[in-house]
């Protein structure tokens, strides 16, 4: 069988590294070859979280950032090559997201920014690159996210009854598949990003493994219904969001003057991302096997696994690994299809999920020659 390999770079906002992917997209099948997880250094995870949160930057800060992040993933993209000796010579092209440092699809001067330059991906590796895939989004008057939805209708589709893809990442996000009807899909609010900035206060450590922390607490009511008075969830989709509202000062102003234990600030977080999820995906039930299927890094969280199923007992909830596809490595995939896609010419929107005018070809090409 001819191979046609690409490789699929992504880094989230959840920072806890860069996910790299080769997948062979021979027939227009996407099948993971090979995958690593490289290491952020903390350093440079503390810049980007500077420019994320609006600290003011200079010129010359975003310059070094925007450098340092092209480094970092040619660096990524090579240890996956060198890992697994793979012939660099064989891959078509590489799809990186790059970093998102701010996101402002909405207002008069509607705007998203990835950074992490392409050239030097491109140069460091020798493969042409794929990149800046969500502004062109943006300027066809949509959101730039999610882009992963019409990935997910080619992995699973919908035969007969609802399927929904549910990646809880830093934030989570939908897509929703029904049976004769257009895909769906938009962001649902928090997923992993405020359960990790709290943890990372209170101990200095990345996550809050096997929500260990989380299940000495119990839900704290006040806090929860104050966190769900937050207005951009009665938003209708289209709508995406990110670190930009949901930052560390958002949920500092959210503890204003409620007295809590730290479990129990992370408990009721974790019961904050299980409810403004099931609230959007309880609509979209039809037929008699609905299914929910569950990528991102909060798959692995058991309690909020737990929460789901319990928040929707119509449905049936599993991780994607159930089904053939890494949870972990979804979006990396996304990206590897979505630089396909641009190979062939073919929209990568949807623009049912996005808000944009029409579909669109996404993308910019940095050729390594």
């Amino acid at each position: 069988m001819v191979q046609k390999y690409y490789i699929g770079v992504m880094s989230g906002t959840s920072l806890d590294g860069v996910d790299v992917v080769l997948v062979d997209m021979a027939d227009g099948q996407t099948v993971l070859v090979a995958q690593s997880e490289y290491a952020m250094p903390a350093e440079l995870k503390a810049d980007i979280l500077a420019a994320c949160s609006g600290e003011p930057q200079s010129l010359q800060a975003v310059g070094e950032l925007d450098r340092a992040l092209g480094c970092l993933f040619a660096a990524a993209v090579n240890h996956l090559l060198d890992e697994h000796q793979i012939d660099r010579n064989s891959v078509r092209a590489i799809g990186c997201h790059g970093q998102t440092v701010w996101h402002q699809p909405d207002g008069e001067h509607p705007f998203t920014m990835q950074i992490g330059d392409a050239n030097i991906i491109a140069a460091r590796t020798g493969i042409d690159t794929v990149a800046d895939f969500r502004r062109k989004d943006v300027a066809l008057g949509g959101q730039g996210a999610p882009l992963v939805p019409a990935f997910h209708h080619t992995l699973f589709g919908s035969p007969d009854s609802s399927v929904v893809v549910l990646n809880i990442g830093g934030i989570a996000n939908i897509t929703v598949l029904r049976p004769g009807q257009p895909v769906l899909g938009y962001d649902t609010g928090p997923g992993n990003m405020l359960m990790d900035s709290w943890y990372q206060q209170q101990s200095g450590e990345h996550y809050d493994r096997d929500a260990h922390l989380a299940q000495q607490g119990e839900v704290n009511q006040v806090l929860l219904d104050k966190l769900l008075q937050e207005p951009w969830l009665a938003r209708s989709a289209p709508k995406s969001t990110g670190r930009e509202l949901f930052s560390k000062a958002w949920l500092a102003a959210q503890l204003n003057g409620i007295d809590t234990s730290a479990a129990d600030v992370q408990r009721t977080l974790c019961e904050y991302t299980a409810v403004t999820i099931a609230a959007q995906i309880t609509q979209w039930h039809s037929g008699e096997h609905a299914q929910i299927l569950v990528c991102g890094g909060g798959a692995r969280n058991p309690l909020l696994m737990q929460r789901l199923r319990e928040l929707l007992p119509d449905w049936d909830v599993s991780r994607t690994d159930d089904h053939g596809v890494s949870s972990d490595y979804m979006e990396a995939m996304a990206f590897a299809w979505l630089a396909y896609r641009f190979e062939q010419r073919l929209p990568g929107n949807v623009p049912e999920v996005t808000g944009a005018s029409r579909p669109a070809v996404l993308g910019v090409l940095y050729p390594a020659a």
